[in-house]
């Protein structure tokens, strides 16, 4: 004859349960966690002169750039990715491209930083000026 198998206790029981509901509860988070996306570096965007104000500048909605005019008819373009934790710089205000994710501000000459915590620089793209149009380019 054998012995009666033991039933487990009700804290056994619970306490499988929660661990088993927590482990596919993080399971779930884990497989549907995906990162920012960021914005893509086209190969060329072209933005007319007439939108980049002198002393300031603009960030594009629909490409990774901010297209700076420190002074006028000089004309600058940087990856609108911020170099501290990689949000995109929201505003060009104040003589100064800002990330407002973590108040990161950058010079609008040539995207060095003036506050951090951003580490370092914007990245710099090029700028040609065609006609009326700037053809920026990563």
């Amino acid at each position: 004859m054998t012995a009666p198998t033991p039933s487990p206790s009700r804290r056994t029981v619970l306490a499988t349960a929660g661990t088993a509901a927590l482990t596919a509860s993080l399971a779930g988070c884990a497989a549907s966690a995906t990162p920012a996306a960021t914005p893509s570096v086209a190969a060329s965007v072209t933005v007319a002169k007439a939108d980049i104000p002198v002393g300031s500048g603009k960030v594009l909605t629909d490409a990774a750039y901010v297209v700076t005019q420190p002074e006028a008819g000089t004309f600058m373009a940087f990856n609108k990715t911020c170099t501290h934790q990689q949000c995109p710089v929201s505003e060009v205000s104040n003589q100064a491209i800002i990330c407002k994710c973590h108040g990161s501000h950058f010079s609008l000459k040539d995207g060095s930083v003036l506050e951090g915590p951003a580490p370092k620089p914007l990245t710099a793209a090029t700028v040609s000026v065609q006609g009326d149009n700037l053809s920026i380019s990563g």
